[in-house]
């Protein structure tokens, strides 16, 4: 859309379905990178990708020209089937619903950026679902307990 400038940088962060560790070291790269390709070929640019092997970690420079739970959608559908046609996993491979969606500013881009680039050093000191509940209260997100990312029981 001509004259439509923009600065909006967003940090995603979504979970497997039941928070199960299903993402393996031995194709998360590749994964990452099918990821990347949705973004960009959606007009955002990546700007950090990273995660554990039950939830995900997604910083962009978004375009104003698609919302959030737009591209959201697009990359949980498309990284679902692509785990599902290669066989990743014995039976179905899903992302839970839902996700995280944090803004910042540019100055805080490399702070954020590395904080996913060392999400394994974050998780040997607590879980996913301390971080995540962290990140909702300090942006002051309501929300509703049922709708928190939880594990199998």
């Amino acid at each position: 859309m001509p004259n439509t400038y923009s600065q909006i940088y967003i940090h995603f962060v979504f979970a497997v379905k039941n928070r199960a560790g299903l993402i393996q070291p031995q194709w998360r790269d590749e994964l990452y990178k099918y990821m990347t390709g949705t973004i960009t070929n959606k007009g955002h640019k990546l700007l950090s990708i990273g995660g554990m092997p039950d939830h995900i970690h997604i910083f962009i420079s978004m375009s104003p020209n698609q919302s959030p739970s737009s591209l959201m959608a697009d990359v949980k559908r498309s990284s679902s089937l692509w785990i599902n046609q290669n066989h990743f996993i014995k039976g179905y491979f899903s992302w839970q619903e839902g996700f995280g969606a944090f803004s910042y500013a540019k100055s805080q881009i490399h702070n954020v950026a590395n904080y996913i680039e060392t999400q394994e050093q974050h998780h040997s000191k607590r879980s996913f679902i301390e971080e995540y509940l962290d990140m909702l209260n300090k942006f002051g997100i309501d929300y509703d307990e049922k709708y928190i990312f939880k594990p199998i029981e």
